[in-house]
């Protein structure tokens, strides 16, 4: 202390002290200086377990139409699971029957063993979101939606014969709810089968809708 007090008056008497204060008066403090030093309890928060809602459950039915055979109710299950928020894959499985009738007019017994066959099918598909939006309900209602690509690969049986099948369409889901959809397919299931004695590529068209469940 003593020697701080020699220093401030031999400042004093050079003349020196003063202009030192006004300039240290002169300079800001620091912005981020903080104040008051806040004490608060800090609790622990639980957070909420939101479910992901990534796996899809649903039943459809629909149109199908058999080249050459025509067309059908059809009905079947989807199982699926969405990786991202743009692509997902998809299992179905579906039945319809098939009926030769128009070639009963021309040919001797048919084609078939009986006159109605039952054709089944199941196939892998990836889809993908291509228009992700909202349904306009009235003025004051929307529900969100999507219309995506979809493609896969599988396996289609008619007449005691397995055809590999690929399939490619277009489809929309429309959500009820978080956890509920309306889904509208539109598919070409293309295989090759051999029931007039030459192997023939075909293109069989299905129109579905059905009803989804997200968990």
């Amino acid at each position: 202390m003593r020697l701080k007090s020699y220093v401030l008056s031999l400042l004093t008497a050079a003349g020196v002290a003063a202009p030192l204060a006004a300039v240290a008066q002169q300079v800001p403090k620091p912005a981020n200086e903080q104040v008051v030093v806040p004490e608060i309890d800090r609790r622990d928060v639980k957070l909420p377990r939101i479910p992901s809602n990534d796996f899809v459950v649903g039943l459809f039915t629909g149109v199908y139409a058999t080249e050459s055979f025509g067309s059908s109710i059809v009905g079947g299950l989807r199982v699926g699971y969405h990786i991202t928020e743009d692509f997902f894959v998809e299992a179905a499985y579906a039945r319809t029957k098939v009926s030769d009738e128009s070639f009963r007019q021309i040919l001797p017994g048919g084609v078939f063993t009986s006159e109605e066959e039952t054709l089944t099918y199941y196939n892998v598909s990836v889809g993908y979101n291509i228009l992700p939006g909202e349904v306009f309900l009235g003025a004051n209602r929307a529900k969100a939606s999507a219309l995506y690509l979809i493609a896969g690969i599988g396996s289609t049986k008619l007449a005691d014969q397995s055809n590999q099948t690929i399939n490619f369409g277009l489809g929309t889901r429309v959500f009820l709810a978080d956890w509920a959809s309306v889904q509208v397919d539109m598919r070409d299931h293309m295989f090759s089968y051999d029931l007039l004695g030459k192997r023939k590529s075909t293109h069989n068209l299905e129109l579905t809708m059905g009803l989804s469940f997200f968990f």
